[in-house]
């Protein structure tokens, strides 16, 4: 089979990449950045998804079956709309291309769950509560693809908060911090959310994109059993026989304080009043569809953690 996958530089993508190209399957990548895995140089064509005539040209030739669309500007210190062109323009074209390219069967656009704020339950799928304009853009972008009136079947991702090999710094972080024995849990209520292992994320897309009980619905991605960040944060210590520390809360409020104002002189500092923010609100999403459709996640959470930590340290070598 022949699929194209815009964005597959960016971390899902290049696990998408990774996976369909190991089962024999027919790749094409379209993106901006060099793949991080230097084999999948021979996947790659160095493309902005913006740019209607040459995507259109490449991806004729190429004749997808299958289009996964992850390209996407994903930074959340966008002053305007305008700095998430991706999102908009991108998504235009490859609408255009849906339209146009009759061997494509079948398209999943991935859009993100900050298109409802957290703790947000929407009432329907267009029912957004963004605080952010990437979410914004996402949301803007969900609304053209069901108005689109495509051909081809189509389905809308929205993935959790993801993590596992070849993520980016933020969930990176949080493992390196542990490794590093660096990392503290505070006194008090810490978040219960809704994470995603990257493979088991890769099970649940391959099976939305043959399942036609998945056609034209908004679905979320992550692992079924939402995770307490203690626990988690424990169980990874256990796994490298390690012990995590406590602190009292108001000592981490105020390096949070202290990482606020060096932020705004450009220093980086582990924590900020956006993370401590982020480490106590609860974000549960409701991946009942999902689960209907890929019952049986491939990986617990311990499994993927000790899959990422083998990652990292391969990394160092």
């Amino acid at each position: 089979m022949k699929f194209l996958i815009t964005g597959g530089s960016g971390f899902i993508g290049t696990n998408l990449v990774e996976y369909y190209s190991s089962k024999g399957h027919e790749v094409l990548n379209i993106d901006r950045v060099k793949p991080k895995i230097e084999n999948h140089n021979q996947y790659w064509k160095k493309l902005d998804i913006r740019n209607t005539q040459e995507v259109m040209g490449i991806v004729s030739e190429f004749n997808p079956e299958y289009v996964i669309h992850m390209a996407a500007d994903t930074g959340l210190t966008g002053t305007s709309l305008d700095n998430y062109d991706t999102n908009l323009e991108g998504v235009k074209n490859v609408l255009k291309l849906c339209k146009e390219i009759s061997s494509i069967k079948k398209i999943i656009f991935a859009s993100t769950m900050l298109v409802c704020k957290a703790g947000h339950i929407p009432r329907s799928d267009s029912d957004y509560s963004a605080t952010t304009l990437y979410g914004k853009s996402k949301a803007i972008a969900e609304d053209m693809v069901r108005k689109s009136a495509l051909k081809c079947d189509w389905v809308i991702v929205r993935p959790s908060s993801i993590w596992g090999p070849w993520f980016g710094r933020t969930y990176r972080e949080f493992f390196e911090l542990i490794l590093a024995k660096k990392y503290m849990n505070f006194g008090g209520k810490m978040s219960t959310k809704t994470y995603g292992f990257i493979s088991n994320v890769i099970y649940q897309i391959d099976r939305i994109l043959f399942d036609e009980r998945s056609n034209g619905k908004t679905l979320y991605l992550g692992d079924y059993e939402p995770t307490n960040i203690k626990v988690w944060s424990q169980e990874i210590s256990f796994i490298l026989n390690q012990k995590v520390k406590v602190v009292p809360k108001f000592l981490v409020i105020i390096a949070a304080l202290v990482g606020d104002v060096l932020g705004k002189f450009n220093f980086r500092f582990p924590l900020n009043s956006f993370r401590i923010a982020n480490m106590t609100t609860d974000n549960i999403l409701d991946l009942s569809k999902t689960k209907e459709i890929a019952p049986n996640l491939p990986y617990s959470r311990i499994e993927g953690s000790k899959f990422t930590i083998d990652w990292i340290e391969s990394q160092k070598k």
